[in-house]
């Protein structure tokens, strides 16, 4: 899998490649962690999620 394919980056910062099954690919900085690949619905989904979860952790500590 080729990642930093010019045509699967997006504005230079959002990863989009169909062919790509991972949901969570590494950034073009292995060192900056990992990205959402906006090709896959699952993925999205995943950091949709993930965002939810972190607002209502923050709701309930507030409590």
């Amino acid at each position: 899998m080729e990642k930093d394919d010019e045509n699967h980056w997006k504005l230079g910062i959002f990863y989009y490649n169909k062919d790509d099954k991972r949901l969570f690919p590494p950034k073009r900085n292995q060192f900056l962690g990992w990205t959402v690949n906006f090709a896959n619905p699952y993925s999205v989904l995943a950091m949709i999620s993930i965002i939810i979860l972190l607002i209502l952790i923050a709701q309930y500590i507030k409590k």
